[in-house]
């Protein structure tokens, strides 16, 4: 397991699914962690409360990704209140799936607001909390690579941003030490996209494996990167679909 003994981390949208997998993760590993969540607060008060009997600090900030502002805030919040800021985990999503001429204006600048620009607002903010030795993890999805149905022209453009954002970053923050990368699931069991849902056995038949992932298998991958283990690793990319890309 990684050692995050007395790092302190920020998971955005960290109150449910692959968010607060991650949470648990970097508590377990030993980091303070800070999660953000857009409206259920009594979800995200039970996730800090199972950190805090990992022994760990921990606070929920509610903050829409879709703000730009509430965004930096959360970033700054979680360095005063738990004493500086090591790991971002640019977690928040949504999955705006439908044909692509139906879409809004408003729905687009949504789904881009979340996806790209607060993984950007929010790499800005953390990095004036950060030392040598920062890590910036974001979370995007195996869809931005291949699209195996239709539906997923917004989601795959606001998504796949991340891509050039973490390999620009990386080179831009590589001086400082500060190590940028980008993990990026495949069909998780979440309660977004449950493995026994209408949609699961198509998606199944996609896997390598034969199976959906788990959340905890996108956070061990965080918390390795997140981790010692991940000091020389930035701008790298990491699929964990089960071979769904294969």
């Amino acid at each position: 397991m990684s050692d995050l003994t007395g790092k302190v981390a920020l998971v955005t949208g960290g109150s449910r699914g692959i968010g607060a997998a991650i949470a648990r993760h970097l508590a377990g590993a030993g980091a303070n962690v800070a999660l953000t969540y857009q409206s259920n607060e009594l979800r995200a008060k039970s996730v800090v409360a199972e950190l805090e009997a990992l022994g760990r600090r921990a606070i929920a900030i509610r903050a829409d990704s879709a703000d730009a502002g509430a965004v930096v805030e959360a970033v700054h919040r979680t360095a005063a209140e738990l004493g500086g800021l090591d790991v971002l985990v640019n977690n928040a999503g949504i999955f705006p799936a439908k044909p692509f001429e139906e879409f809004t204006v408003e729905e687009i600048d949504r789904a881009l607001n979340v996806h790209a620009r607060a993984a950007f607002v929010g790499a800005q903010a953390a990095v004036t909390h950060m030392t040598e030795g920062g890590r910036i993890i974001s979370i995007g999805t195996n869809l931005s690579e291949r699209a195996p149905f239709g539906g997923l022209s917004l989601y795959n453009l606001s998504k796949s941003a991340l891509n050039g954002f973490t390999k620009a970053l990386a080179r831009e923050l590589g001086p400082r030490n500060i190590t940028v990368n980008l993990v990026q699931p495949g069909s998780t069991d979440t309660d977004m996209n449950p493995a026994d849902g209408d949609h699961a056995p198509y998606q199944v038949g996609l896997s390598a494996l034969g199976r959906f992932g788990t959340a905890d298998d996108i956070a061990g991958t965080v918390a390795f990167l997140a981790g010692p283990s991940g000091r020389s690793i930035t701008g790298a990319t990491f699929t964990v679909d089960g071979g769904s890309n294969a």
